[in-house]
């Protein structure tokens, strides 16, 4: 049975931790425990992240981009980044991209440091990446964030945001686009973080039932910046014990959620039957 973790020295303060051995403790802590008036059935508004080490932060590639000790030391760069992406990426386009969020996502998707964090809809599938690669830290964890705590917090719409929305959040900050944006670092007036459901770009993004999340701060990690301002309890970490995570890889792998299914491509076909077929690190 998943138990609550007691605070440990260096854990983050007031994010609830709770044990999970298996999928189905996973999913017993995932499920809602009232149906959503609306519906009817059991819905939240909650994406989840999959980290192969229970103590690191919700860090984004721009903030790992120049190491993680420190974090952020490249983040002054994310203009020259974008703008050498748009002027090289174009003649592999598969057509136009319709905003420079949209873009942002594309060159995320295909590796480039950016400010956007990588969610996804399905715990499943946050539990893939947790456990997928071998680790020097023995647990995993699986992320769980309450993006609806953030827009009543941040006074936005209670919805995922698409491109043209976060266009409007920055109007309203006062911010006439993306490039006024990256400028103004921490001296933004009205500060946030939110929940972007991206464009189905390809098959990739809509098999891991991707979302993203933007935050206005480049110098704190999301985690970080969600305790400054008052929301831990929209964050939970479902922490995956390193005795368990070689059992819950293998449940993983009985419900078809891997690298075949969740990267449909000849590459995702080789590196699941490439470590499918390799010695469990415990073997």
């Amino acid at each position: 049975m998943a138990t609550e973790l007691e605070s440990a020295p260096g854990q983050m303060a007031g994010i609830e931790r709770f044990e999970v051995r298996s999928l189905g403790e996973l999913l017993d802590r995932a499920t809602p425990e009232t149906p959503d008036p609306r519906s009817g059935r059991l819905r939240d508004a909650v994406v989840y992240r999959g980290s192969s080490d229970l103590e690191w932060s919700l860090l984004t590639s721009l903030d790992r981009l120049g190491g993680i000790d420190p974090p952020h030391t490249k983040a002054a760069l994310e203009e020259h980044i974008l703008r050498n992406f748009l002027r090289y990426s174009r003649p592999y386009l598969d057509g136009p991209v319709q905003s420079l969020w949209e873009t942002l996502v594309v060159a995320q998707h295909h590796g480039l440091p950016t400010r956007l964090l990588d969610w996804t809809y399905s715990p499943l599938v946050a539990a893939h990446f947790a456990t997928l690669e071998e680790s020097p830290a023995p647990n995993r964890v699986v992320w769980k964030l309450d993006w609806h705590k953030l827009h009543r917090h941040f006074q936005l719409r209670p919805v995922a945001l698409l491109a043209d929305d976060l266009d409007e959040v920055l109007r309203s900050r006062g911010i006439e686009s993306i490039w006024q944006f990256f400028e103004c670092g921490e001296e933004l007036e009205g500060s946030f973080a939110c929940m972007m459901e991206p464009p189905s770009l390809d098959l990739r993004i809509v098999a891991q039932a991707a979302a993203f999340t933007v935050c206005s701060s480049k110098s704190k990690s999301l985690d970080q910046f969600l305790i400054e301002c008052g929301l831990a309890s929209a964050m939970t970490k479902f922490v995956i014990p390193g005795d368990s995570v070689d059992h819950v890889r293998d449940q993983l792998d009985l419900c078809a959620v891997d690298e075949r299914r969740l990267f449909p491509d000849l590459g995702g076909v080789t590196r699941q039957m490439r470590r499918y077929y390799s010695m469990s690190p415990g073997g």
